[in-house]
C-alpha cells in the first residue's frame, strides 16, 4: 500500500487549510504517512480495511530498531494519530485505530552542573569584583547568584521575591512556585549576607517609583527580568574558565545535587525544590556513585 494520490491531495489540503500548519509540516506528516504505508505493505497489508492497531505499533518499532530517537518516534505517533482521526472521520478508515496509540515518555536530558569546586570559584569570582567594583550591580549579581545556589530556587521564583520574603530569624525565603503555590525554603548565611549587602550599600542607588517591593532590582529601578539574571549567571560561570557558560537552571540543579551528595534525603530535596512529585526529583538530581557505595556500604549488613 502506498499513499494514494487522491489520499495525499485531501489530507494535505485538511493540514493546510484546517490545521494550518506549514509546508514543512506538511510535507513531514505526508512523509510519516508514506513511512507508515510502506512498512505496512511489507506486512502483506494492501487495503485500509485490514489495518489495525498492532500494525501501527510495528512501524513504530521497526522504527526504533532502526535507530531512531526517541522524540523522533513520538513525533511520528502524534503524525498518524491525527491521521487516523482525519481518516476515520472522512471514511477512509472504518474507525480511529490510533486513538490508543501511546507516545514514550519523552527522555529527560539533565543539565549541566558545577562540582562543588567550580561553584566556589563562581561565588569567589562574584566577591572579588564586588569588593573591586562596588557598582550596584556587582553587588546585586553577588545576592542573585548567592540565592539561586544557596536555595536551589527557579529563576521565575528569584524575580518573584519581595523584600518582606526574607525571613532573617529563620533564614528563610518565602517563595510563590509553579501553580502560585507558596513555600518556605532554607538558606545560608552567605546568602544572606550578600542580600543585606546589596539592600544596605546597593539597592537605593537603583531604586526608583516603579521599584515597589521588589527585592531585585534591573538598572532602570524596575523588578529585575529573568534574562539578566540569565546573563548574569551566564557571566559568571563563564568567567571561570573551563569552558564553562551555565544558567540558572545549573545552579539550581547544582544545589539539589550537592545536597543529596551531603546526605540530604529526597524527601527533603524534593520540599526545597517545590515538586510536587517526589519521581520528578528523582529524574532532576543524580546521586554520584561515590555516594551510593557509600551508602551501601554503611547500611547494608553484607557489604
Amino acid at each position: 500500500m502506498s499513499l494514494d494520490q487522491d489520499l495525499e491531495r485531501a489530507y494535505g489540503e485538511h493540514l493546510r487549510t484546517e490545521r494550518n500548519l506549514s509546508e514543512n509540516s506538511v510535507r513531514a506528516y505526508l512523509a510519516d504517512l508514506e513511512s507508515m504505508l510502506t512498512h505496512i505493505n511489507e506486512l502483506g497489508i494492501t487495503e485500509f480495511s485490514q489495518l489495525e492497531l498492532n500494525h501501527l505499533r510495528s512501524w513504530l518499532a521497526n522504527l526504533q530498531v532502526r535507530g531512531a530517537a526517541r522524540a523522533s518516534i513520538t513525533r511520528r505517533v502524534v503524525s498518524i494519530r491525527a491521521f487516523t482521526y482525519w481518516g476515520a472521520k472522512h471514511g477512509w478508515l472504518a474507525k480511529d485505530i490510533g486513538r490508543d496509540l501511546v507516545a514514550p515518555r519523552p527522555e529527560r536530558a539533565l543539565p549541566e552542573i558545577l562540582d562543588i569546586d567550580s561553584a566556589s570559584e563562581v561565588i569567589a569570582y562574584l566577591e572579588q569584583r564586588a569588593s573591586e567594583d562596588e557598582s550596584p550591580n556587582s553587588i546585586r549579581d553577588l545576592a542573585i547568584v548567592e540565592v539561586l545556589y544557596g536555595s536551589g530556587i527557579r529563576v521565575s521564583e528569584l524575580v518573584g521575591l519581595d523584600l518582606g520574603d526574607v525571613d532573617r530569624e529563620r533564614c528563610t525565603l518565602r517563595v510563590i512556585g509553579k501553580g502560585n503555590r507558596e513555600r518556605i525554603v532554607p538558606l545560608g548565611l552567605p546568602a544572606l549576607r550578600a542580600i543585606d549587602r546589596w539592600l544596605n550599600e546597593a539597592r537605593a542607588k537603583l531604586a526608583n517609583y516603579s521599584s515597589g517591593a521588589a527585592l531585585f532590582l534591573g538598572s532602570r529601578g524596575k523588578r529585575i527580568d529573568q534574562r539578566v539574571v540569565r546573563d548574569v549567571v551566564y557571566e559568571a560561570t563563564e568567567a571561570i574558565g573551563r569552558d564553562l557558560r551555565l544558567g540558572p537552571h545549573a545552579l539550581r540543579h547544582s544545589a539539589a545535587t550537592h545536597l543529596l551528595e551531603g546526605g540530604a534525603d529526597l524527601r527533603t530535596v524534593q520540599e526545597i525544590l517545590g515538586h510536587s512529585s517526589l519521581s520528578t526529583t528523582q529524574i532532576y538530581t543524580h546521586v554520584t556513585e561515590e555516594r551510593l557505595k557509600k551508602a551501601y556500604e554503611q547500611a547494608h549488613p553484607r557489604a
